[in-house]
């Protein structure tokens, strides 16, 4: 795990022996279930400390993490929200998934990690951020998934806390997304604040972390019932 160790050093972030140790075996869990379900298409290790780690950590280097609270919306495999945990213990997290197998191997994670101050929920975004204990109470939400950014932004919005930051995961082209999604952002109480460009280390992979401040509350009424913010974005 030397390349984890090295291009977590190349984003400024420092992992003990002990936090290497839980991403071997966060990696041994992934490969072995992957098998059983859908989790990730990416299964060299090689590939998978670049594009599923590192990537995942990239945030640790963007926003102070440390006694924050953060929700995973649409974590898949549990990404970036379990890298995340890994390296910040001090960071309360949910990770929230629409597929109830996912949230089984989610749960398997976090007992074989001993991870404390982390749940894996099952539900879907629409329907969770309208309950009274989730919405706008995170620090942040975060969003590694390939939805359009309006779309993300009605899922994500509705679970931060003004003054938080909805946190959006996006590949290097992302100028026209931005543009489309300005409506959304104004309507669900958000500010575009900054857009993070880098290249992942060891690699050519370009990301972009798309910050949007919550500055005001986000209407009733968002977000729309199940399937309509994807059908009907807010553009």
């Amino acid at each position: 795990m030397n390349l984890l160790t090295e291009g977590g050093n190349a984003l400024g972030i420092v992992l003990d022996e002990n936090k290497e140790a839980q991403f071997k075996a966060y990696m041994s869990l992934l490969l072995e279930w992957n098998e059983k379900i859908n989790l990730t298409a990416i299964t060299e290790e090689k590939e998978i400390i670049i594009k599923h780690y590192l990537d995942s950590l990239s945030l640790a280097g963007t926003v102070s993490l440390k006694g924050k609270t953060l929700i995973d919306v649409g974590t898949g495999a549990g990404l970036p929200g379990i890298p995340l945990k890994i390296y910040e213990e001090d960071l309360t997290v949910t990770l929230l998934d629409s597929l109830e197998k996912r949230i089984r191997f989610l749960k398997e994670v976090i007992g074989q990690l001993s991870l404390k101050g982390i749940e894996a929920v099952h539900g879907r975004a629409e329907d969770y951020g309208v309950k009274q204990d989730h919405r706008e109470k995170y620090d942040y939400a975060v969003a590694r998934a390939v939805a359009d950014l309006a779309v993300l932004c009605e899922y994500c919005l509705p679970f931060v806390k003004t003054g938080g930051l909805f946190i959006a995961m996006k590949g290097p082209s992302v100028e026209m997304e931005l543009n489309e999604s300005k409506k959304a952002i104004s309507i669900l109480g958000g500010k575009l604040e900054d857009v993070r460009k880098l290249v992942l280390p060891f690699s050519d992979y370009e990301r972009s972390i798309i910050l949007i401040r919550k500055c005001r509350h986000t209407p009733t009424g968002y977000p729309r019932k199940s399937g309509k913010p994807t059908k009907s974005p807010l553009k």
